[in-house]
């Protein structure tokens, strides 16, 4: 028995006819985050049933139609190892970070929130020891044991959204541990896994968890309000395979600047095409003194900051000259890609 784990087997369930039905729309694993009943786990475990209550992908301008509705039946484990199921309802869903959150009705004493660890530089390391707990292919509190393989990976997702920053593990993650935890060798909170990759559906010994420093800034919004307000500098970044082609070994590479953005307010350029082909954009090399190492770090970068930040931003132009931009104001609301 996982006791102490704090692992919670979701069920999607379907807005049919009868109410009071229950349909198998999806199944994976969570988290307990607090003793009030909050619950988090993955945005695709739950995307069948909140598709129906109202689609897949809401502005980010307002939550999604599907909050306060019940979406999934949870089973929880106590410390007794009795387990118990519950109707949870919708609190927040955070699409472009693959998270969700959802709140039981449950006493406190069947709570048992998991301790959060720290996915900050240089606390996480590579070859350091990882547990994995989840439900793959329904075998519920399944431990699984690894090492980081690497970081900083940007994963995408099954929502079809990529995320900065990821944990890269090679503890066997199989269908159905999504929303389960990562956890470090003193049992504290490193990640929810999330991805695999594979070509066969099953672990290949390459996970993906998303970090907990990034659930930490995700969860307490969708608590509050049902979403997430992200800053934006009103550009969308060049993959790092069309960066290498354009010889942009680091930084972020501006495929495209909205003319009504920070950045465009900032002087910064896209790639473009001229008389000569193809001329590269601007790359931000550095945000605030912090370096940028690509679009993944430049978002990771940005999630520091609020609304109506300022910031400085170095950037690199084709000419080899570096220049320094007062990005006046680091924010608007909106869901693009930096």
């Amino acid at each position: 028995m996982l006791c102490g784990i704090c692992f919670a087997v979701l069920q999607g369930r379907g807005p049919g006819a009868v109410p009071e039905v229950d349909v198998p729309e999806g199944n994976g694993s969570g988290i307990i985050w607090d003793q009030e009943g909050h619950l988090v786990t993955n945005f695709h475990v739950l995307q069948s049933s909140l598709t129906k209550l109202g689609g897949s992908a809401p502005s980010s301008a307002a939550p999604h139609p599907a909050v306060g509705k019940r979406v999934a039946l949870v089973t929880l484990q106590g410390p007794d190892g009795v387990q118990q199921a519950y109707d949870a309802v919708l609190v927040g869903a955070d699409r472009p970070r693959d998270l969700a959150v959802l709140k039981v009705e449950a006493s406190p004493d069947k709570l048992r929130p998991l301790l959060l660890g720290s996915s900050a530089p240089g606390l996480l390391r590579v070859g350091q020891l990882c547990l994995a707990v989840g439900s793959p292919f329904g075998f519920d509190h399944t431990l699984t044991t690894g090492v980081i393989s690497a970081l900083n990976r940007d994963i995408r997702s099954q929502s079809g959204s990529t995320i900065p920053g990821g944990i890269q593990v090679d503890a066997a993650v199989n269908p159905g541990n999504s929303g389960g935890p990562l956890l470090d060798s003193s049992g504290r909170l490193i990640g929810i896994n999330t991805a695999i990759f594979t070509a066969t559906g099953t672990s290949a010994g390459i996970g993906f968890a998303i970090p907990v420093d990034t659930i930490a800034r995700v969860v307490p919004q969708l608590i509050s309000s049902g979403r997430v307000l992200r800053p934006s500098l009103g550009v969308e970044v060049s993959s790092d395979a069309v960066a290498q082609k354009l010889k942009v070994s680091a930084g972020a590479l501006l495929a495209k600047v909205d003319p009504n953005g920070a950045a465009a307010a900032a002087g910064l350029l896209p790639t473009r095409r001229g008389l000569g082909g193809v001329i590269a954009g601007d790359v931000i090399a550095k945000l605030n003194g912090r370096p940028v190492l690509n679009g993944g770090d430049l978002l990771n970068a940005l999630e520091q900051y609020q609304i109506g930040d300022t910031g400085k931003l170095t950037v690199l132009r084709t000419t080899d000259q570096v220049w320094t931009a007062g990005a006046e104001e680091l924010m608007q609301d909106g869901d693009v890609q930096a």
